[in-house]
């Protein structure tokens, strides 16, 4: 078995893959269309990106998939892996090549989503990776621009440590460091009457638009209130609209189904963790204890710690 990165001489065969594809970054493929597209593989080759595609192969069949990390994420993602279908043996050993190329990168988690039903469940599992949530995807019906302004706009650095705060109250501690919002502001906030009561993060692509929300159940701003986006996103209206809801926040799903809002599957949010704090202890010899001479106050205290730390001969 082997498993290298992708060279041109791979294209043909990644091109006729294009049918049996398995995307695991929904917000990429709903905002950019086909991970497989002509404009796509001339991205995987330009190796000033942080986009790196592999082949694990063996007795004639192969295994591709793709890693992805942002600028000043924390968090890879996982791309795709294809064939969709032919998910085997190659599977493990070319996730944790994947694995491996986004901790070169710096990256602390490696991501992936995944529909619940779905046979790359079991492998992502097999492979290490955990499921820290769920989320569905709903696309909005086409909603006209408002005739009034809705308080939206775009985030200004002085909103940043009220939308970290919003953060902290809905995300869950635990998936905090994995559901990360970016280091410098960026997205859309609703303010009415001067407070904070929404942040919308936003990923607009030739394909569609995805809005990535953090609401409140007692907010101002309700997914009703999404409409008053449309001026301040360019193709609204022209394009699909796409809403994330995760599984801290189901009470959305209510309103965006009373929108008429039509529902994707329920997907697993997945991450591997690639990077952890170990305490690190270090052996210290009794001669070298003795040879630290502490100062004169604290002599007696560090004998007696000292005494406490070295075991006793057999």
């Amino acid at each position: 078995m082997t498993v290298r990165s992708l060279d041109l001489l791979d294209l043909p065969t990644l091109s006729r893959y294009r049918r049996d594809v398995l995307p695991l970054d929904s917000a990429r493929l709903l905002t950019r269309g086909d991970p497989l597209g002509a404009l796509a593989m001339l991205s995987y080759l330009n190796p000033r990106r942080h986009i790196y595609t592999a082949v694990a192969s063996q007795d004639g069949a192969s295994l591709m998939g793709q890693v992805t990390l942002k600028e000043g994420e924390p968090s890879a993602r996982l791309t795709f892996l294809t064939p969709g279908e032919g998910l085997n043996g190659l599977t493990l050993p070319l996730l944790d090549h994947l694995a491996a190329q986004a901790a070169e990168w710096g990256a602390f988690h490696l991501l992936a989503e995944v529909d619940e039903d779905s046979p790359a469940f079991r492998s992502l599992r097999q492979s290490g990776f955990a499921m820290y949530a769920w989320q569905r995807v709903w696309k909005l019906p086409r909603l006209d621009a408002p005739s009034v302004k809705w308080t939206w706009r775009e985030v200004e650095e002085t909103d940043w440590p009220a939308v970290q705060s919003l953060h902290g109250q809905i995300i869950p501690a635990l998936i905090q460091p994995v559901d990360s919002l970016p280091k410098q502001p960026a997205g859309l906030v609703c303010r009415p009457e001067g407070a904070l009561q929404a942040y919308v993060a936003v990923i607009s692509g030739t394909q569609g638009i995805w809005l990535q929300p953090l609401v409140p159940p007692d907010s101002g701003c309700t997914p009703e209130h999404l409409v008053g986006l449309a001026p301040l996103i360019p193709g609204w209206g022209k394009r699909p609209v796409y809403v994330c809801v995760r599984s801290y926040q189901t009470w959305l799903e209510t309103a965006l189904q009373d929108l008429g809002a039509e529902a994707g599957d329920r997907q697993a949010v997945m991450v591997r963790r690639m990077a952890k704090t170990q305490k690190v202890e270090q052996a210290v010899s009794a001669m070298e204890k003795v040879l630290v001479k502490p100062a004169a106050p604290v002599a007696r205290a560090e004998r007696f710690l000292a005494a406490e730390e070295i075991p006793p001969k057999k």
